[in-house]
């Protein structure tokens, strides 16, 4: 009788002393820029930035992050599971490279003309991330506009 009292007394230990007070507080997208800009790709990074103030983490994911740049839908960029920390800030990396020729043609060249000559371009993410933790979940809603200096 004692064992099983005392394996129940674990369990309700556990499970109130693990609190999920609320879900991670989404900070916002930082840090774009371009990585790497040849004649065949432009490689484009941000990062997702979180804090989690629970004592049990989750997964975060990205199922559909459409990349723009100068106004024009050129990637959509999907992630693998991310585990979320508990009681952390952390950030989530968000990297695409992108064909050169998805973002040419007859209808942007004069803008990207312009972001070639001023050495600028103007890269948007907008989409959602999803929370996920024990059946509970929340989404972000993510849209975020830069423009960021390119290396030629």
């Amino acid at each position: 009788m004692t064992k099983r009292t005392l394996f129940i007394l674990a369990i309700c230990s556990l499970v109130f002393n693990c609190t999920v007070k609320e879900k991670p507080q989404f900070i916002g997208i930082n840090n774009i820029k371009v990585l790497d800009s040849n004649i065949e790709n432009i490689t484009i990074s941000a990062d997702a930035e979180f804090t989690n103030p629970n004592d049990v983490g989750g997964t975060l994911q990205t199922n559909a992050l459409n990349i723009y740049v100068n106004d024009k839908k050129v990637a959509t960029f999907s992630s693998k599971e991310f585990k979320v920390p508990s009681k952390d800030k952390f950030t989530i990396p968000l990297t695409v490279s992108v064909a050169t020729d998805s973002i040419v043609n007859q209808s942007n060249l004069s803008g990207l003309l312009g972001s070639l000559l001023s050495k600028k371009l103007k890269v948007q993410y907008k989409g959602d991330i999803k929370y996920t933790i024990l059946g509970y979940s929340s989404t972000y809603s993510i849209d975020k506009t830069e423009d960021v200096k390119i290396k030629l």
